[in-house]
């Protein structure tokens, strides 16, 4: 959307612009003045090109370090996810082993009474 809006300002600047050149060029008035009003509003509409660039910048900038958390935030919740279920399953794996061990015990019982 902020694509959208950064195009459109930079196509109404360029047609004001241009619709300003060639009114100046076309107005009943001397060459110098002319020249003089056609760099002024190019001076102006440099200033305010260079206000939307660092604008826009900025915005995506931000958008960029939004992102950047966002994602942070997302893989943080699933490592310490991850970590939960592993955690999980280790307990089940060392309770089972520990089952497995008292069944061995209990096996190597009752060959020796064998």
């Amino acid at each position: 959307m902020a694509n959208n809006t950064g195009n459109t300002i930079l196509a109404l600047l360029t047609g004001t612009a241009v619709g300003v050149g060639l009114g100046l060029l076309y107005a009943p008035q001397s060459g110098d003045k002319t020249r003089k009003q056609l760099r002024d509003e190019a001076d102006h509409l440099q200033d305010n090109l260079n206000k939307k660039y660092k604008e826009t910048s900025s915005h995506l900038s931000e958008f960029a370090s939004e992102a950047k958390k966002n994602l942070e935030d997302k893989l943080e919740k699933t490592f310490s996810t991850v970590n939960n279920k592993a955690d999980d399953m280790l307990n089940k794996l060392e309770g089972e082993l520990g089952e497995l061990r008292r069944k061995n015990a209990e096996l190597q019982k009752e060959l020796k009474k064998k």
